[in-house]
């Protein structure tokens, strides 16, 4: 490299989410890893409560210092109510791209006793990748009957998003905001 090239330096983004099961008096559809899952109990949420698609796009706007799924989806935001969270991570993913950043990859893993996500691990990666235009992959593990989670109130999830800022974007220069 010469020295007067400049290095255009990835950025990392952590994204956590977490959603209880749908009352039991009010139920509502499993909508996870943009995926639905027949017969499987529901989240509550403004949106569909999908806390794997919601992890990733919060991962997406922390790595790029341009605020949380609050700041662009929250619950201000009536447009929203009942949105996939394929659609939220698509729109995400337009937000991250039109502050001057492109999407390395995005990881997700979630903590739930239900449901059982190996057999559709492959068709849930490729709905999330479609909707952020990037990779995405996921997995799941149990708490082994510890927490929230263990108890079965709800479903959590963390990701960790890679982006890097597009040569000659305002972003290359540092910090947003």
């Amino acid at each position: 490299m010469n020295p007067g090239t400049p290095v255009i330096l990835p950025r990392t983004g952590i994204g956590v989410d977490v959603h209880a099961y749908a009352a039991e008096d009010d139920p509502q559809p499993l909508w996870l890893g943009g995926l639905f899952w027949e017969g499987e109990r529901g989240l509550s949420g403004h949106s569909d409560g999908d806390c794997v698609a919601h992890a990733a796009a919060d991962a997406l706007f922390s790595a790029c210092g341009i605020g949380d799924l609050g700041t662009h989806f929250g619950t201000s935001r009536p447009e929203y109510a009942g949105a996939s969270g394929a659609t939220l991570l698509a729109e995400a993913a337009r937000i991250v791209r039109a502050a001057g950043f492109e999407i390395g990859n995005i990881a997700v893993q979630f903590v739930a006793n239900r449901p059982k996500f190996g057999p559709r691990r492959e068709e849930s990666q490729h709905v999330l990748s479609a909707a952020a235009g990037a990779p995405v992959s996921v997995t799941a593990t149990t708490s082994d009957g510890l927490g929230f989670t263990g108890r079965g109130e709800g479903i959590s999830a963390v990701a960790t998003a890679l982006v890097y800022p597009v040569a000659g974007s305002p972003s290359e220069d540092g910090p947003i905001g």
